[in-house]
């Protein structure tokens, strides 16, 4: 997976793998053996040489499923955020939605019973 996840980054990047192992400060063949999944567990000091090289997070490399779901996340509270701005509610009358914020609450708790 890790390897997968390098070689289709480094690919989107446009580094070839020669370049990206110079930059890394590894041999091209190590590269290649952890691109091919020869090496499925490359230190973590490999894995931050890599990510800096590709200008990544290590966590977008090591596939870390809780990091993307949580930006996913995230992405989906931020519209929500900016449909109640455009809709003219401002940051101090969110209080006054408790209500319907407590109803919610109260369905969902039905609904789940």
């Amino acid at each position: 997976m890790i390897g997968e996840n390098i070689q289709k980054i480094r690919k989107e990047k446009g580094l070839s793998l020669s370049k990206c192992a110079e930059q890394a400060n590894i041999s091209k063949s190590y590269l290649s053996n952890i691109e091919r999944n020869l090496n499925q567990n490359p230190s973590i000091l490999i894995i931050k040489k890599i990510a800096g090289v590709l200008g990544v997070d290590i966590h977008k490399l090591i596939g870390n499923r809780d990091n993307e779901n949580m930006h996913i996340l995230a992405d989906e509270w931020l519209d929500f955020v900016n449909e109640l701005r455009e809709s003219g509610v401002e940051k101090e009358q969110l209080k006054e939605f408790k209500t319907v914020i407590e109803f919610a609450r109260w369905k969902n708790g039905k609904l789940n019973e």
